[in-house]
């Protein structure tokens, strides 16, 4: 095939793919076209089979973890973690909308941080939702901070978000090093994000809730904490041994899935729905489609955009870059594009792409899988989100929290170092 016309097919077929997982048609599972799609591009010889192959090795392990951390993050939710959460919400907001603002910042930031952005979209915003009810506060506000954070608070640990995985794996830090870069930029992307949703839900906060009665306490899940705990320390032993933190997800898991089987809380069935290996699936395709794209000019075409050095100008501008391509294309492409132009001018150029492709985000539905879940998860509540309002929200919050996290990585790798 020659190179126009391999290069017209390939982004064809990526847009096709994002089409349907933005829209998914009739339902289906974004692996329905994605899948298709890589093999088109490989039989059709628009990327050699080898690319192809050299694509799935490296993403098969990020995939391999991505099952592991959602089971995980379902079976934290079946030992009761996340309605405990919410009962520790209704209690200490003490019917006090801004307080429980506070509270949903502090859980949706950790469990973000450790379970990953799915488990704050799918299992932590229904109980916020259950919790504002509650206390007959008004939703919104606290519910847009759940899908603001399952981006923006993703950026702490190479395990928190399927983007992070493939930035740790391109920048050659350990696991422990790439979390004391991203520690400050973290903390000031969520604050940043915390004072403009304050801001802007200013009205909905001041509109009173119910104190409710006190609630009766529910047991905390010890098991489930320490096996979390326990998980996260195996990433730290994995990274410093060299082992993929992809064992340390599964072992987690595996723990927990022993102890559902054996109290019959789950079903082997329901461990490989949670795995959700349709999305798996839908990865790898979109993977392969990517790397066509990448391999027929947009790296070419993305080469001259991309500033030299790890400078406070070049971080800005590649952070600057990452966001809008992410909201073009959806940032979890967006990093794949990214990533192999960036790496060669060091750790400091690719945590930069990351800071672009993780807070980008929260400007359109577009720019993340987990906004477009949370998205119908809003609408089965019965809730309405106006695209105008999701808009001016991010556009308030985006372009602040992001300067801002540049600026403290680029404080982080000065005073840390890389």
């Amino acid at each position: 095939m020659n190179a126009p016309l391999a290069e017209a097919l390939s982004v064809g077929l990526l847009v096709a793919v994002l089409a349907c997982a933005v829209i998914r048609p009739w339902g289906w599972p974004e692996a329905v076209v994605a899948v298709p799609a890589a093999g088109l591009v490989i039989a059709t010889g628009a990327i050699p089979l080898d690319h192809a192959a050299a694509e799935a090795a490296r993403l098969g392990p990020v995939i391999g973890f991505l099952a592991a951390v959602l089971v995980l993050a379902q079976l934290c939710d079946d030992e009761g973690l996340f309605h405990a959460c919410g009962g520790w919400m209704a209690r200490t907001a003490a019917g006090r909308p801004r307080r429980l603002l506070v509270q949903v910042f502090v859980s949706a930031s950790l469990i973000t941080a450790a379970l990953s952005l799915d488990a704050t979209v799918v299992l932590l915003t229904p109980v916020v939702f259950a919790t504002a009810a509650r206390l007959g506060a008004r939703p919104k506000p606290h519910v847009y901070a759940c899908t603001h954070l399952s981006n923006t608070a993703s950026l702490l640990l190479p395990v928190s978000n399927l983007t992070n995985l493939l930035a740790f794996a391109a920048s050659g830090l350990s696991f422990t090093r790439f979390a004391a870069l991203m520690a400050l930029p973290w903390l000031v992307a969520i604050g940043a994000e915390y004072v403009v949703i304050r801001r802007f839900f200013a009205a909905d906060l001041d509109a009173g809730a119910k104190a409710p009665p006190e609630p009766a306490d529910r047991e905390l899940p010890l098991f489930a904490l320490v096996t979390v705990a326990g998980t996260l320390a195996g990433f730290v032993a994995a990274s410093a041994v060299g082992i993929d933190p992809a064992w340390a997800a599964a072992a987690g898991a595996g723990v927990l899935a022993v102890r559902a089987l054996v109290r019959r809380r789950t079903t082997p069935t329901a461990l490989v729905r949670a795995a959700a290996l349709p999305f798996c699936a839908f990865v790898l395709g979109l993977g392969v489609v990517v790397r066509a794209v990448v391999d027929n000019g947009l790296a070419d075409a993305l080469g001259t955009l991309v500033p030299e050095g790890t400078g406070l100008v070049a971080l800005l501008a590649v952070a600057a870059l990452a966001a809008v391509l992410a909201n073009v294309i959806n940032n979890l492409p967006a990093v794949l594009v990214l990533l192999p132009l960036t790496a060669p001018a060091g750790p400091g150029a690719v945590l930069a792409v990351l800071l672009g492709v993780n807070i980008g985000p929260n400007l359109t539905y577009a720019g993340s899988l987990a906004t477009l879940l949370w998205r119908r998860i809003v609408r089965d509540h019965d809730t309405d989100v106006r695209l105008g309002e999701f808009t001016r929200l991010g556009l308030l919050a985006v372009p602040a929290a992001l300067a801002l996290a540049v600026v403290a990585l680029w404080t982080s790798l000065r005073v840390v170092g890389v």
